[in-house]
């Protein structure tokens, strides 16, 4: 009748820990990208946002005013 004394409190914990990790493991497979990808990304979004800065209209009010609405 003599078994392995099992802590429940710390066996619940492993097992969720264990599916915590099976979880962000199919996560990084799933939704990662690898630093040469996030680095393509931030650069296509700097050029982008450069083009249509320059391509900008600046618009003055009547009384020849710099636009309050502007961001």
């Amino acid at each position: 009748m003599t078994g392995d004394v099992t802590n429940l409190r710390q066996f619940r914990k492993r097992q969720a820990r264990t599916a915590k990790e099976k979880q962000a493991e199919q996560n990084r497979l799933t939704f990662g990208r690898t630093k040469a990808k996030k680095s393509v990304t931030k650069a296509l979004n700097e050029k982008t946002a450069k083009t249509l800065d320059h391509g900008r209209l600046d618009r003055a009010g009547d009384d020849g005013a710099p636009d309050r609405n502007k961001p």
